[in-house]
């Protein structure tokens, strides 16, 4: 389980044959073989550690529902670590667990910072509410208006120094999280 507030900005060192090697500095730190890292929002598992990077193996199921296959060397990623009961929930409940990839459809300058609205597929559009919450590419944010294909999120100047979300243009896909409560309430209601 994750919050969506982004611990560190990483660069992929290499991508090849399955697996992804990530340059970093701060999230190495109690990532042992076996723990859990979202990388731009996707629920990873750390199989090498030697204190500069991480490694971790990309199924194909992976690769097919996220944006993780298009990464090169040099790419930056969103990292974080999983939250503890010890932390301080500061986003929402992340699981890692793309639910589908939207499209950076129009970024607007706003004062300081950005508006961003995002292209998404029906499977996540259809559980967002204004006022409510999403991850985008890892990033916990709040939706600030919502229609029938695209939804608007506001970015403050540290959400754009601190994630990748600072360095997105119009056309780039983006890994998509619904907020993991209305999925379960929508399970509950009777059919």
């Amino acid at each position: 389980m994750f919050t969506g507030i982004v611990e560190e900005l990483g660069e992929v060192a290499s991508r090849e044959d399955g697996r992804i090697v990530v340059r970093c500095a701060t999230v190495t730190d109690d990532s042992s073989i076996g723990a859990s890292v979202a990388v731009n929002g996707v629920c990873l598992t750390v199989v090498e550690n030697d204190g500069r990077s991480l490694a971790f193996d990309l199924s194909p199921e992976t690769l097919s529902r996220t944006t993780l296959g298009g990464l090169r060397e040099g790419s930056p990623v969103n990292l974080e670590r999983p939250v503890t009961l010890a932390t301080r929930l500061g986003g929402h409940l992340v699981q890692g667990h793309v639910d589908g990839v939207g499209a950076i459809a129009r970024i607007a300058r706003n004062g300081d910072g950005v508006e961003l609205t995002v292209e998404a597929p029906d499977a996540v559009v259809r559980y967002l509410v204004e006022k409510g919450s999403v991850a985008v590419d890892g990033v916990s944010l709040t939706v600030a208006g919502r229609s029938a294909r695209t939804f608007d999120v506001a970015l403050i100047p540290h959400t754009l120094d601190v994630t990748t979300l600072g360095r997105s243009k119009p056309g780039d896909p983006v890994n998509l999280e619904a907020d993991v409560i209305a999925k379960y309430v929508e399970g509950l209601l009777p059919k």
